[in-house]
């Protein structure tokens, strides 16, 4: 894994993105931005990233939809999708896990420590494949 961690960030609230984007760039890692999930999805299919941040609900194609497609895709099927949603509920849980997310966490969150949480998983992540 290289030092310089690219993350894309799946979220229909503008405010929200940009605290996102902020700590994470204090945080040494480079973000790309995306207001909705047929945006992100275009951008998976033109850029490479390390790690995809989904936010569930957002409008006209919603993170479940998102992570679904990415997992189908043989080319995207192993890129960690980590679901970052205000949807808490177990259930909620179980069905991103179900599609293939590779963690969840839930609104609200310490956007200060948001960067540290992701260095973490992501390591254990790449840990538990080898």
């Amino acid at each position: 894994m290289q030092d310089r961690l690219k993350v894309l960030f799946v979220d229909d609230d503008p405010n929200i993105r940009e605290l996102v984007k902020y700590n994470l760039t204090l945080e040494g890692l480079e973000v790309t931005l995306a207001e909705n999930g047929c945006v992100g999805l275009e951008l998976i299919g033109k850029e490479t990233f390390d790690l995809i941040l989904l936010d569930v609900m957002m409008p006209e194609m919603d993170g479940l939809q998102v992570l679904s497609a990415i997992k189908n895709d043989g080319k995207t099927a192993e890129l960690p999708v980590f679901m970052l949603t205000a949807k808490g509920m177990v259930a909620d849980m179980e069905r991103a896990f179900k599609i293939g997310a590779d963690d969840y966490i839930t609104k609200p969150f310490d956007p200060v420590d948001l960067g540290d949480v992701i260095r973490r998983k992501l390591k254990r992540l790449s840990d538990d494949r080898k």
